[in-house]
Parts: C-alpha cells; sequence; structure tokens
C-alpha cells in the first residue's frame, strides 16, 4: 500500500475504527510532522513524538462517535473531514468538525495540519 487514495483510505478505515496509534504506526514517517491549533499550531516533528501526543490525547477523553469523510486529493496531498463526539475527562463533552491536510512522500504521510471548525 503506497499510493496516496491507498493511504487515504486506510487512515479514514483505522480511525473510524479508533485504532489512532495504529495508524501513525502503519502509515506515517519517522520524521513527519504535525500542525494542530490544540497544541498552539507549534510544530510536533517525528513519529515517537506524534505517538506520545495522541497517547496522551486518548488518555484524557472518551470518545463517543467519529465520522471521517471520504477523502479528496491534490497532487501529494489528501484531506480528510473529521467529526468527532468525545468527553474530556473533567470538562466535559465536545464536538468537532475539523479538516484535515496530509502530504505524502514515498508512501507514507510526512505532514497533517488539522483546522478546527
Amino acid at each position: 500500500m503506497n499510493t496516496i487514495p491507498e493511504i487515504a483510505n486506510r487512515l479514514a478505515s483505522l480511525c473510524n475504527e479508533l485504532k489512532f496509534v495504529e495508524a501513525y504506526t502503519e502509515l506515517y514517517a519517522d520524521n513527519a510532522v504535525s500542525i494542530d491549533p490544540n497544541n498552539k499550531n507549534e510544530p510536533l516533528i517525528g513519529l515517537h513524538n506524534l505517538i506520545e501526543y495522541e497517547k496522551q490525547f486518548l488518555a484524557k477523553v472518551e470518545i463517543h462517535d467519529i465520522k471521517v469523510s471520504e477523502a479528496i486529493f491534490a497532487g501529494s496531498y489528501f484531506s480528510l473531514i473529521f467529526s468527532m463526539n468525545f468527553t474530556v475527562k473533567e470538562h466535559g463533552n465536545k464536538m468537532v468538525e475539523e479538516i484535515c491536510v496530509y502530504k505524502v512522500e514515498n508512501g507514507k504521510i510526512v505532514s497533517q495540519q488539522f483546522f478546527i471548525g
């Protein structure tokens, strides 16, 4: 699996199954970069750091529902829309919609950026 549509479809499938850490492990490059408004849009660099950040997020939330859109493509990029209903421990329920933009090089995701609506 190394075409951009295959990677996008696999990412959507894993996320719909709440297998976020598995998605990072399987689909991301070791030097991947993430830009997330929940991290003050400061780049987080390296697969290990992305996985640790995800584990910290998952430890403080309970996800009730997630929907991941079909991907759209432009060159080496693809985008997905995530709609997620979750509870943040000690803070209550949240409904979040975000556009996620991914860049693929050499069959792996090398960057992701999230735009929360």
